[in-house]
């Protein structure tokens, strides 16, 4: 599958790997499962770098129209489980 990562001209070159990185992990949950606490610190360093709700929502929602992954099940999942635990999400 191929398509581009959100991504805004005002992230430094780290600012965008990281947030391709936690969208990695989102792929990564529906694909084989990641780790909570992967999840979580990925959405973590995600957050320092989109801060506000709206644009967070803004940014899913163009990760979800190029790619078909909807990260916010993902976030909801891994803010649930405890410690230890593996999120896997299944497409509908």
């Amino acid at each position: 599958m191929e398509y581009s990562y959100p991504f805004s001209t005002d992230w430094t070159t780290e600012e965008i790997i990281a947030v391709v990185q936690f969208f990695e992990g989102v792929e990564k949950a529906y694909e084989k499962g990641i780790k909570r606490e992967e999840m979580l610190a990925l959405y973590r360093r995600f957050k320092e770098i989109v801060p506000s709700q709206a644009e967070e929502k803004s940014v899913f929602r163009e990760f979800e129209e190029e790619s078909g992954y909807v990260s916010y099940p993902v976030v909801k999942q891994a803010k649930e489980l405890d410690n230890g635990q593996i999120i896997r999400i299944t497409r509908k």
